[in-house]
């Protein structure tokens, strides 16, 4: 336990979020606790993503649900994907049980609330970096989804990061030569990529596989029908 209480002074701690004064307020909560450790700020997911392929020591990741690059629980996911082994806290002004619930199952370690105080925000970083989960007291976890919602939960989370990224552009409504020209890749990947989803999520198209992810919140809102 000692050496798991040095190992959280000292970590590297990104906070993702695209408001400066809540970034502050997260950084204040931080040093409350751990003031040895290292903070680095994201504004979004891009930058996120230039961090980490820079940052080789990352020890927490702390998320905003709604940001430049994000929708829904698309960054998540995406992260889990890509990094399994960081661990990532949602940090929302949601409070629903639900959305919280819903995090826990796509992998997050914890979930603060935005309103709750600084004091407890910063115990709640230390109890994850200490190895352990974090969510408001007062939520009930084990609420049962119904048969249909768990069953897509476990498919989306069997997604690739690219393969999110690729189901949130379709519920912007692009096309997939727009897809192919964002990912700088072909539009053959992109038509295999949304295969792939369909399959996954054991849909027979594109709008479908977007509703089916609109109504949990991995997208936002569900697009217009596009062309193959």
């Amino acid at each position: 336990m000692g050496e798991d209480r040095v190992q959280a002074q000292t970590a590297t701690i990104v906070i993702t979020d695209d408001h400066p004064l809540f970034r502050g307020a997260l950084r204040q909560a931080i040093a409350s606790v751990m003031p040895k450790a290292r903070v680095v700020e994201a504004s979004g997911m891009d930058e996120l993503n230039a961090t980490l392929g820079q940052e080789r020591d990352v020890d927490l990741i702390l998320l905003d649900l709604t940001m430049p690059g994000v929708q829904g629980f698309s960054g998540l996911l995406s992260l889990r994907a890509q990094h399994p082994e960081l661990p990532v806290v949602i940090v929302s002004a949601t409070e629903e049980a639900t959305v919280i619930r819903r995090a826990m199952e796509f992998g997050a370690s914890g979930f603060i609330p935005k309103s709750i105080d600084v004091d407890s925000i910063g115990g709640a970083i230390a109890a994850v970096l200490a190895g352990d989960t974090w969510t408001p007291p007062d939520v009930d976890l084990n609420a049962a989804e119904d048969k249909e919602t768990a069953d897509l939960v476990r498919r989306l989370g069997t997604l690739t990061p690219q393969q999110v990224r690729v189901l949130t552009m379709l519920s912007e409504g692009l096309l997939n030569k727009q897809i192919a020209y964002e990912l700088n890749v072909s539009e053959a990947t992109v038509k295999a990529h949304v295969s792939a989803i369909l399959d996954k999520l054991g849909v027979d198209s594109r709008t479908q596989a977007v509703i089916a992810a609109s109504k949990i919140g991995v997208t936002q809102r569900p697009s217009p029908a596009g062309a193959d």
